[in-house]
């Protein structure tokens, strides 16, 4: 049983790192991409909640809306880092998320930085140095450019972990699946008629099927595995993520790997899997709704 976990959470890992290879597929505008990864879930969702009888939206839901505003930024940014970067370059960034996280729960939740932690964030940062070393700095420069959009695409994304951590004991994995994806469904949606060209169906299939793959099934999987394994292995293995997607990026579409993008690359990643066992020390499991 702890040995078929372990595998749903490398699979959830996989189908996660696939996202760069369906947007190098399907070759779409970054906003129409955004709407059909917020739409699906949310739709699959919502039919979910009206078959079991949830009443959405019901309390204080300012902090989690917030979230999901800032969801919209996340999306639109992570989808225009693949559209401009190879997809070894535009993973490595993203996973300096937990980086910006750890520094923003020092901030915000008030959370103790240990000198372990300091020496780790210095670490980090040293690997970000040598992500964009011999990088052109300039808005012409497409690696720049979709470099740039993750780099802030992960600083947003970890203010919007520290909110839903924050907010986490009062919804189901479900409702903050949802609640992270509603509002950018609506805000998308006219995009899919404004962008050009528009999807044709093939490319609308394929979408739906990537939404769902990445937006539900990976998390199916994750929060399965989390019934019994520790919180803290399953996140080591989702450090699985970063490598599929470069291994996937070098088999399908030919991507080299430079020495300063996979020395800075294991930095960052050894880093924030370090931060991560820092975080999760003492852990058992996570309650399950």
């Amino acid at each position: 049983m702890v040995l078929s976990s372990y595998f749903e959470v490398v699979v959830a890992a996989v189908i996660w790192g696939s996202a760069g290879v369906f947007v190098k597929y399907l070759d779409l505008p970054p906003a129409t991409l955004s709407f059909f990864r917020l739409a699906v879930p949310t739709l699959i969702l919502l039919a979910y909640f009206t078959v079991k009888g949830i009443r959405l939206f019901r309390g204080d839901n300012k902090m989690i809306l917030l979230a999901s505003l800032l969801n919209i930024a996340k999306t639109f940014l992570y989808f225009v880092g693949f559209t401009f970067t190879s997809i070894g370059n535009a993973v490595i960034v993203f996973f300096t998320w937990p980086i910006f996280a750890a520094l923003l729960e020092v901030s915000f939740l008030k959370e103790k930085m240990t000198r372990k932690n300091m020496l780790l964030l210095a670490v980090a940062f040293f690997g970000i140095v040598l992500v964009y070393l011999n990088r052109k700095i300039r808005f012409s420069d497409s690696d720049f450019i979709g470099m740039a959009a993750m780099t802030l695409c992960a600083l947003i994304n970890a203010v919007s972990m520290v909110i839903f951590k924050k907010v986490s004991k009062k919804y189901s994995k479900y409702e903050m699946i949802f609640y992270q994806n509603v509002m950018g469904a609506a805000v998308f949606f006219p995009f899919i008629f404004i962008n050009s060209p528009l999807p044709s169906f093939s490319q609308s299939m394929v979408a739906v099927f990537y939404s769902a793959l990445v937006g539900l099934m990976g998390f199916v999987l994750y929060f399965s595995a989390l019934k019994k394994i520790k919180v803290s292995t399953a996140s080591f293995l989702t450090y699985f993520e970063p490598v599929s997607a470069i291994l996937l990026g070098m088999v399908l579409f030919a991507e080299k790997m430079t020495w300063n993008m996979a020395a800075g690359g294991v930095l960052i990643v050894v880093s924030a899997v370090m931060l991560k066992a820092e975080e999760t020390k003492g852990n058992k499991k996570l309650p399950m709704d």
